[in-house]
């Protein structure tokens, strides 16, 4: 198996927006079409599908879920799939998806992150397919903050480019915008100054390889299956190793301590040149913090430990691709990630 990166977008192309796991109320469906508004207005067509309800945890049954997701995987005039966002149980799919016929099928860009890692990393190691872990599309009207990209910008480059990201310096700690009474919002409220932060040590860090990860809460349930073979993508699809990141939603650091405990016991870590852990607004636990948690964990892996990056719930977002080649510089007044589509 080699990876694949789908073709690049191109205006008048089709955009799917399916809801695999949490759909939209309708107090929010306002957000939604400005969001849809924002893809045409690029100049791509967009195509909503019927799994969309969002009066329960989930927008459909599962069945009709996959299916509907299947569709618009193996359907060659859909060229990128993104969801309003994540949710709770997207877990439930992973056994009703055609695994073959994705692996067969022209491979579609699929991007968003919180409970969508739960099928995009499967995706990736299972098919190879090259996927985005970034904004999700209710995320997508807000203006993209300097040093970061939009998961546009990403999906429409050609196969070989490079981008580097850098932080923005500045991120959200006050809660999220109230789409129902604000649907029209495009500024990120960025009210706290921070960079990355170096967990296990000091001095500089420079490290390469295969991007691959996603959110902890979601992923430790699935590592250790035949679903999230990291050890298995790490010896044949990197063998220059892997640039692992993981971000938390909204577990405490205790939950967080021991969902990345067993995650490295079922290889999730294995060939990590480096670790890279989003920021978060999850709550610390009495006698240990986030950061203490993620080093009580991973500090034996004795690899640099990057934290604070903008890949988890707290904005801005830095979009990653999951199979791109990655490089991570972290130093004294420069921090910075370059992916390559190769």
């Amino acid at each position: 198996m080699t990876l694949r990166y789908p073709s690049p977008l191109r205006p008048g192309d089709r955009v799917g927006v399916t809801s695999p796991s949490s759909g939209v109320p309708e107090a929010l469906r306002a957000r939604l079409e400005v969001a849809v508004s924002d893809i045409r207005a690029r100049g791509y067509e967009v195509v909503v599908g019927t799994c969309m309800d969002g009066s329960g945890h989930v927008s459909a049954s599962a069945a009709e879920r996959a299916s509907e997701f299947m569709s618009m995987m193996t359907d060659p005039t859909v060229k990128a799939i993104v969801p309003p966002w994540g949710g709770e149980t997207a877990i439930d799919l992973i056994p009703l998806l055609d695994w073959d016929r994705l692996r067969e099928a022209e491979p579609t860009w699929v991007v968003g992150f919180s409970d969508m890692s739960t099928l995009m990393t499967p995706l990736t190691l299972l098919t190879g397919t090259a996927t985005l872990h970034g904004n999700n599309l209710m995320d997508t009207p807000y203006r993209v903050p300097e040093g970061l990209l939009s998961w546009f910008d990403i999906v429409a480059a050609p196969p070989g480019r490079s981008f580097t990201q850098t932080p923005p310096g500045r991120h959200r700690t006050v809660g999220y915008d109230d789409y129902a009474t604000f649907p029209d919002v495009r500024e990120y409220t960025l009210d706290a100054r921070g960079g990355w932060t170096r967990l296990d040590g000091a001095g500089d860090v420079e490290a390469e390889g295969r991007l691959i990860g996603g959110c902890v809460d979601v992923l430790c349930n699935v590592t250790g299956t035949p679903y999230l073979d990291m050890p298995g993508f790490a010896r044949d699809m990197a063998p220059e190793g892997l640039l692992v990141y993981v971000e938390v939603c909204d577990s405490d650091a205790f939950t967080v301590c021991r969902n990345l405990h067993g995650m490295k016991l079922a290889g999730f870590f294995e060939g990590a040149n480096a670790v890279l852990v989003g920021r978060t607004a999850a709550p610390d636990s009495p006698s240990l913090t986030q950061h203490e948690a993620v080093l009580d964990a991973l500090g034996s892996l004795n690899v640099p430990i990057v934290a604070d990056v903008e890949c988890g719930h707290v904005p801005p977002y830095m979009p990653i691709v999951n199979g791109a080649y990655g490089r991570v510089v972290h130093a004294a007044g420069r921090s910075e990630l370059t992916q390559t589509l190769r």
